[in-house]
């Protein structure tokens, strides 16, 4: 009996109403408009597959933790713990301005994010999902960029 109502709980917070989830391929076009493709080295297929496995490619996605260390914001899940709002606030914006459709401050703060001494491995998704992946190239598969 408790399952279903757990079930129910996450669902109402992994997509919040009214989400506008995007197409891979208009993920990646905004991406790549935004400079990611080859930044610090990771491909744009790196960046679309991280994408992915942090939001479904949903930008107004925010997920808490289970045990509320933190919540991550936006496509990218950007932790609010060193990287917005509280905490450090390296990227200098408010969490809620990561929750943007038009990517513009979540690409900036990605950025940042990836130039420290962890790169990509900042998210542990990509670590277990994108890195050493030998099928990266079908995040991109029939999308015209």
């Amino acid at each position: 009996m408790k399952a279903p109502v757990v079930l129910s709980l996450i669902s109402y917070l992994v997509v919040p109403s009214g989400a506008r989830v995007l197409g891979r391929c208009k993920v990646a076009k905004k991406l790549q408009e935004g400079g990611l493709n080859d930044f610090e080295g990771y491909s744009l297929e790196n960046w679309v597959c991280l994408a992915y496995f942090e939001s479904k490619f949903n930008p107004t996605a925010v997920y808490d933790t289970l045990h509320g260390d933190y919540t991550g914001y936006g496509l990218f899940q950007i932790r609010n713990n060193g990287w917005c709002d509280r905490g450090k606030n390296r990227c200098h914006v408010s969490c809620s301005t990561l929750l943007n459709p038009d990517l513009k401050k979540t690409i900036e703060c990605a950025k940042k994010i990836v130039q420290g001494k962890e790169g990509m491995g900042a998210w542990p998704s990509w670590s277990l999902n994108c890195q050493n992946s030998d099928t990266l190239e079908r995040w991109l598969d029939g999308c015209n960029l």
